[in-house]
């Protein structure tokens, strides 16, 4: 097959803080340098773009040196932590920025769905959107009118399409931008995360209309989500980006599994301890007693969390989440001496312990639910564990008929304070 994305020596760099590089000497050097068609002097001091640590230089690589191609009707899962360049590379594909070194070849439309809204105007009503917004991404009027009744029934809006979208749910925002991206008639089709937005069933039916146009129109589709699940239904190749570098780009099994191990592979974390979730909230600890767990043991835990108003808590839970990230169990730590607590209290403390647990050998993480009058949140992966698979007897009960699924794990446990 053709190839419709040539990328070569890709690379981008922004400059954090103030712009400008200080002086007007050297500014005057980096715009002769530009007019001259030479690379800027000053991006050989650039930094990789590791957000967790601080860096000497002002100027930092959000994607480093990539290389690829891809051929038409490839669907390729671009994958990797937050940070990696996904979001940046595909606002290059689509035009929305340029790149700093490098050059990109397309053959084809491009039609791209990048963030929620993303050329819709909030006065204009939703009839009005589909018709600027397809006109933004190449669309003629006549094709509009044609694929009009398919683009509202699909983004199932019907009943507000003469509404202002300010009034629409971000929900209903990425319903009708992915119904237009969908239905125009392009090459290359670019999805970032903003799928997440919408409800299970929605996401559904988008994977469904993508697989769709895909092997029906040959159209090349960039998928970017952290979805393991949804990238290996839709894709067949997969691209793993750290810190702005290609680690891997293969089959999507390969990826994906590249992917999961390095998460792995990080050090298991087993406590955290003075961490502020928000203004109101401290998590003052969240431990476990270990970091490896065989299936149908139990695991020992300890929770203290203040508020800076008194009775805060209404609800708390913790959450375990697979290493597709995908919410495994739970655990409600709610009782009647929550409820009970003297007044002007404003700390709980928990310590417990998870009965049996019921999980698949694989790496699991651990997050915090908060409810209270004034807040509903949830804090994911604060911890991590490993479940290994239990050795089993002739008469035991083979593992795969353990529970993986939204459960509650039975717990004992005293509120200390």
């Amino acid at each position: 097959m053709a190839n419709v994305i040539k990328v070569e020596h890709l690379s981008k760099a922004y400059q954090l803080g103030d712009f400008g590089t200080g002086t007007i000497s050297r500014d005057l050097e980096r715009f002769w340098a530009r007019m001259r068609g030479k690379e800027d002097p000053f991006l050989k001091i650039g930094e990789v773009n590791d957000r967790a640590k601080k860096g000497e230089s002002d100027i930092v690589w959000s994607l480093n040196d990539l290389n690829f191609e891809v051929e038409e009707g490839d669907a390729i899962g671009v994958i990797g932590r937050n940070g990696a360049g996904k979001s940046t590379l595909l606002k290059i594909l689509s035009r929305v920025t340029y790149p700093t070194i490098g050059s990109i070849k397309m053959k084809g439309r491009i039609a791209s769905l990048l963030e929620v809204g993303t050329g819709f105007h909030p006065e204009l009503t939703g009839k009005e959107n589909v018709f600027l917004n397809g006109a933004i991404l190449g669309m003629r009027k006549a094709e509009i009118k044609r694929k009009f009744d398919e683009i509202i029934d699909f983004a199932g809006v019907e009943r507000y399409a003469d509404t202002p979208v300010k009034r629409y749910s971000s929900g209903m925002y990425v319903r009708l931008a992915f119904a237009v991206a969908a239905h125009l008639e392009s090459e290359i089709l670019i999805v970032d995360e903003v799928l997440a937005v919408g409800d299970a069933e929605f996401q559904k039916k988008c994977l469904g209309k993508m697989g769709e146009v895909r092997k029906a129109e040959g159209r090349t589709i960039l998928f970017v989500s952290h979805n393991m699940d949804s990238v290996r239904s839709l894709c067949d190749k997969g691209m793993v980006l750290d810190n702005g570098k290609m680690m891997v780009y293969a089959d999507v099994d390969t990826a994906v599994g590249s992917y999961l191990r390095t998460a792995r592979n990080n050090a298991m974390t087993t406590e955290v301890t003075g961490l502020a979730l928000n203004n109101e909230v401290m998590l003052n600890e969240l431990s476990i007693d270990r970091s490896s767990v065989v299936t149908h043991e139990d695991l020992s835990f300890r929770l203290k969390i203040t508020s800076s108003q008194q009775n805060y808590f209404s609800s708390v839970a913790l959450n375990i989440f697979d290493e597709y990230e995908q919410k495994s169990a739970f655990i409600d730590l709610r009782s009647d001496v929550l409820y009970r607590r003297p007044e002007g209290s404003n700390t709980i403390e928990i310590q417990g312990t998870l009965k049996s647990l019921p999980l698949l050998p694989g790496v699991y993480r651990i997050g915090i639910h908060i409810q209270s009058s004034l807040l509903y949140s949830d804090f994911n992966h604060l911890l991590q564990f490993e479940v290994t698979q239990k050795t089993l007897v002739d008469d035991a009960t083979p593992y795969a008929l353990y529970v993986r699924g939204r459960t509650e794990i039975a717990c004992d446990f005293n509120i200390l304070q």
